[in-house]
C-alpha cells in the first residue's frame, strides 16, 4: 500500500477539496495523511478514512506565522513515513521540497490557484516578488503536479515548462433536499470573505435588491465587510454568518433562491479563476449571478446555468439579481439547467482523473 502525505496551511475542518481528495485516494487503497494548521477556533476533526495532523503555531497571522508554520511543518514531514509528499499551494512548498529531497521520496505540487496572481499578492509588489522567487525555485523541482483549470496548467508550462494535469474542484453528487417555493427568498454567497471578491460593490448593491443576502464564510476581508454593512446601513439586508461547517452549508445552499459568484479583475488568478463555489451552486440547483470571465463563460455557453455580468458595479449586480428574482421563466430555465449540469460536473466523475494521476505516478517506478 503506497502512502501519500498532503500539507495545507489552513484549517482542515473547512477544506472540502482536501476532504474529497483524501477520501477518494483512501478509498482507492492509498494510505493518506493530511496535515493542516490548528487555529484557536478549530473544531475537533471528525473520524475519516485518512489520518489528520494539526500543527499549532504561536503566531496566528502575518510573515511570522508563515515562517513558524513552515519550520514546524518541515519537522513534522521529516518524521512522517510516506512514499510521496504533496504540497498544496506555494505556502507549503518549501518544507515539502526539502523533506522529499532529504528522504529521497516523490513530491507533487497541487495548485489550488495561481498563487502569485492573487489580488492580495499582486497589489503588494515586494510580497509578489518574494512569492515569485519561491515559485521559480520550487516548480521546476516539482516535475509532477496538477491544478484546477487549464489556464493555470498552461501558465505553469509557459513559465517553467511543467506538464501538469487538471483536476477540477467539483462537489460530490448528492441527493438534493426537497425544494419548496419559499416566499422568504434569500441570496447566498459562500466561500472565503477575502480581498478581490467584490464585496465593496456587492454590499451597496443590496440596497436595491428585493431579497436578503446571506454570507457564509470568513477571511482576510471579513472585518471590512462588517464595516461596509454598517456604513451602507444594510444590516436588515445582509447577514454575516462567518464560517459554516460543510455539512451544515450543504443544507443551507439548496434553500437559497439565487447565488453570487464575483471577482474583481485584479490579477490573473481572479480573471482566470474557476472557483469551487461556482460548482457548489450548480450542485445545489441554485442559479447564480457570475462574472463574465473566460472559464465561467466557457461552461455557461455549454450549460446555461448562470446570469453573466460584464462588470461588478453595484447597479449591474443589483439589476442581475432582481432579474432572477422577478423573471420566473428565465429563473426556472437556469434552475432546470443546473439540475442537468450537476450530473456531469461532479466529483464522482472528476476523481477518476485524480486516481489515474497517482496510479501512473507509482506505475512509473515499475
Amino acid at each position: 500500500m503506497k502512502s501519500l502525505t498532503f500539507s495545507v496551511i489552513n484549517d482542515l475542518t473547512y477544506d472540502q477539496r482536501m476532504q474529497r481528495i483524501c477520501t477518494s485516494l483512501a478509498n482507492a487503497g492509498y494510505k493518506v495523511t493530511l496535515i493542516g494548521r490548528q487555529l484557536p477556533n478549530s473544531h475537533p476533526v471528525k473520524a475519516t478514512l485518512y489520518k489528520q495532523i494539526r500543527v499549532s503555531c504561536f503566531f496566528e497571522k502575518g510573515k511570522l506565522m508563515y515562517l513558524e508554520f513552515n519550520l514546524r511543518l518541515f519537522f513534522v514531514l521529516l518524521f512522517t513515513s510516506t512514499d510521496c509528499y504533496i504540497s498544496i499551494d506555494l505556502d507549503t512548498v518549501i518544507p515539502n521540497y526539502f523533506a522529499s529531497k532529504i528522504l529521497k521520496k516523490k513530491r507533487v505540487y497541487d495548485a489550488h490557484e495561481l498563487f502569485t496572481e492573487l489580488k492580495e499578492i499582486v497589489t503588494r509588489p515586494f510580497i509578489q516578488k518574494v512569492w515569485l522567487r519561491v515559485e521559480g525555485f520550487a516548480l521546476p523541482r516539482f516535475i509532477h503536479g496538477y491544478t484546477v483549470n487549464e489556464f493555470i496548467a498552461a501558465e505553469f508550462k509557459r513559465r517553467y515548462g511543467c506538464e501538469y494535469a487538471v483536476v477540477r474542484n467539483l462537489p460530490t453528487l448528492t441527493k438534493l433536499p426537497g425544494y419548496s417555493d419559499n416566499t422568504d427568498r434569500f441570496i447566498i454567497y459562500q466561500g472565503a470573505v477575502n480581498e478581490g471578491r467584490s464585496f465593496e460593490t456587492l454590499i451597496p448593491a443590496m440596497k436595491n435588491v428585493g431579497a436578503k443576502l446571506l454570507v457564509c464564510g470568513d477571511g482576510n476581508f471579513f472585518k471590512q465587510v462588517q464595516q461596509l454593512v454598517d456604513n451602507e446601513t444594510v444590516e436588515a439586508k445582509v447577514e454575516l454568518k462567518g464560517m459554516v461547517p460543510p455539512d451544515e452549508l450543504k443544507l443551507i445552499t439548496p434553500k437559497a433562491y439565487a447565488a453570487v459568484m464575483l471577482f474583481e479583475e485584479t490579477g490573473l488568478n481572479q480573471y482566470q479563476s474557476l472557483a469551487n463555489r461556482f460548482f457548489d451552486y450548480i450542485m445545489a440547483g441554485v442559479p447564480q449571478v457570475c462574472v463574465d470571465f473566460p472559464e465561467y463563460r466557457k461552461l455557461n455557453e455549454k450549460y446555461q446555468i448562470a446570469s453573466l455580468i460584464p462588470d461588478t458595479k453595484p447597479d449591474t449586480i443589483a439589476n442581475a439579481l432582481n432579474n432572477l428574482l422577478n423573471d420566473a421563466v428565465y429563473y426556472n430555465t437556469l434552475r432546470k439547467n443546473c439540475l442537468v449540469a450537476r450530473e456531469d460536473l461532479n466529483w464522482q466523475n472528476e476523481e477518476k482523473v485524480l486516481r489515474n494521476f497517482y496510479n501512473e505516478l507509482f506505475d512509473a517506478e515499475e
